[in-house]
């Protein structure tokens, strides 16, 4: 009875939630670099200023990207922003932006960078 439950068993486990396909969990953005976290540990990276929107080559199954940045942003950013150019630390400060990956499966996920404030 038990060698005939162990198949049993280790196809439900097999089956069973997390032990698919890893999710992105976060994306980060820097002046130059997209940073993506997986659901696994795993830790992605792309020159998205180079290319704004393309694929993850060397990042599991392949993860598509697109970056587009906030072209006018609130006034407290334009202040910030302003005073570190005038500092001379231009380009220090992170774009804010919406990054949208898009899984294996196809499957959209939208993240904002830098990420909202609880």
């Amino acid at each position: 009875m038990r060698i005939a439950m162990f198949p049993l068993l280790a196809l439900a486990a097999c089956s069973a939630p997390g032990w698919g396909q890893p999710v992105p969990q976060e994306a980060r953005l820097s002046a130059q670099v997209l940073t993506l976290t997986l659901s696994d540990g795993t830790v992605c990276r792309a020159d998205w200023a180079t290319a704004p929107s393309g694929r993850m080559e060397g990042c599991g199954p392949g993860y598509g990207y697109a970056v587009r940045v906030v072209e006018n942003p609130n006034l407290l950013r334009q202040l910030v922003t302003g005073l570190t150019t005038a500092l001379g630390a231009e380009g220090s400060l992170a774009p804010m932006a919406e990054v949208v990956i898009t899984d294996p499966a196809g499957v959209d996920r939208v993240f904002v960078s830098p990420p909202p404030v609880e």
